[in-house]
């Protein structure tokens, strides 16, 4: 019986984290406010399709891309919320007074990409820009929030265009390289074997 052959659901997960990463840190640099289309992004595109990619990850068992997308897809849903409600329940990031509970929810999610960094070791270079970038982003920003440092929040706005951008950059270089079956875009190392669509 010939085996199913699925898409890459990496594609999809990554472009979604980049692209939405990408806007929020624009908005972090000091670009401009923050606006429906962070929250719009974050939540559609950095959060619903996000999961759905990790779900798309579990059918095709690969854990490290079930976990990673799914979390990160809830991590913007999440985000989404605490910026919407915020008026709403009392809370505050206003960064004249800090934000403790803010600053260590960020600090967490630090931790967890930390661990899943090392899962990175094991896949390419171009992930591990991505999740070393991220690493570096969440710890400012929960420094910056924590303390209400606008120039580390500044700075965190710096590296996350950069992991946003990288983000983006893995998933076109694995988009065009399983369609030219060949590496056009380097990702780092780890050798894949490209099949020509022809093949497929």
């Amino acid at each position: 019986m010939e085996q199913e052959k699925l898409a890459n659901p990496a594609v999809l997960g990554l472009t979604c984290f980049g692209m939405t990463t990408l806007l929020l840190n624009l908005h972090n640099a000091g670009i401009f406010k923050m606006d429906a289309p962070i929250l719009a992004m974050g939540i559609f595109l950095g959060g619903a399709v996000q999961i759905i990619a990790g779900y798309m990850e579990f059918k095709k068992g690969n854990s490290f891309g079930m976990l990673a997308f799914s979390a990160y897809g809830a991590f913007w849903l999440t985000l989404c919320f605490i910026i919407i409600a915020k008026p709403y329940i009392g809370e505050t990031l206003s960064l004249e007074v800090g934000n403790k509970g803010f600053a260590w929810y960020l600090a967490l999610w630090g931790l967890f990409t930390l661990c899943m960094f090392f899962g990175t070791l094991k896949i390419n270079r171009g992930l591990q820009v991505v999740f070393g970038t991220l690493i570096v982003l969440f710890a400012l920003l929960a420094i910056g929030n924590g303390w209400g440092n606008t120039g580390v929040i500044k700075a965190a706005g710096i590296i996350g265009i950069i992991c946003g951008a990288s983000a983006i950059y893995v998933a076109i270089a694995e988009l065009l390289n399983e369609m030219y079956g060949k590496e056009l875009l380097p990702i780092g190392p780890m050798k894949v074997e490209y099949k020509k669509p022809e093949d497929l």
